[in-house]
């Protein structure tokens, strides 16, 4: 079973899609649960440790075999830094970092249980543009790819991968209020120049996730290039 946090919308929703299209058992993982997609989505909130330790719980007593878990789950402000409360900064730290840290210090443990395994983290190539009026953003998404380095090392015994994937702007509902001058001012810094789709994303997690991949970790692959 693949684990997706972030799961009901935009690049998580098409990554749970896509697996399940081939072949992948999944579980998604949202706020707001949903029945209506092609694979089961809990509710759950990945700042809240209590519910992911429950979670844990009902997976071992389902004797479940985790084979991976794709930390999709993330939240975006754009603002001056500064300009951007303090509240405003933790809440992006609390999702998208200590979130991500908390589902892979869970979850891996089944995957050690299993022999192996592979998680992979959402950056941002905003991180290696150092994109203006995105400081805490940002931020924490640094931290993501500094973390999932060194959780790729420690982590190298178990033969668990880890890696992170850093999109450029991708078509989801997250752009929206985002301007065209601002999306193309982004899109002109890529190599390949051009918006790319939450599918591609999707394609490109099924890669790493797959054996054929074995031999990368530790890695953080930007989507578009930089």
């Amino acid at each position: 079973m693949i684990v997706i946090t972030g799961a009901s919308r935009g690049i998580g929703l098409a990554i749970g899609k896509h697996l399940t299209r081939v072949g992948r058992s999944v579980l998604g993982i949202a706020r707001t649960g949903s029945q209506g997609e092609s694979f089961p989505i809990v509710s759950l909130d990945v700042c809240d440790d209590e519910q992911i330790t429950q979670l844990v719980r009902d997976l071992r007593t389902e004797d479940q075999k985790i084979e991976a878990l794709v930390n999709a789950a993330g939240i975006a402000r754009m603002n001056l830094a500064l300009m951007t409360p303090s509240s405003t900064t933790k809440t992006i730290l609390d999702t998208n970092l200590l979130g991500t840290m908390a589902m892979c210090r869970q979850i891996a443990p089944l995957m050690i249980r299993g022999g192996s395994g592979s998680i992979v983290n959402f950056s941002t190539i905003a991180v290696s543009l150092s994109l203006e009026g995105e400081s805490s953003y940002v931020a924490s998404k640094a931290a993501v790819e500094a973390y999932s380095r060194v959780l790729a090392k420690e982590l190298s015994a178990h033969q668990i991968r880890v890696n992170c994937i850093a999109p450029g702007p991708i078509q989801t509902e997250l752009l929206r209020g985002v301007s065209e001058k601002q999306i193309s001012r982004i899109v002109n810094k890529q190599i390949i120049k051009r918006q790319f789709k939450a599918d591609e994303v999707a394609e490109l997690v099924e890669l790493i996730l797959d054996n054929r991949a074995k031999c990368l970790t530790g890695q953080t692959l930007s989507v578009g290039g930089v």
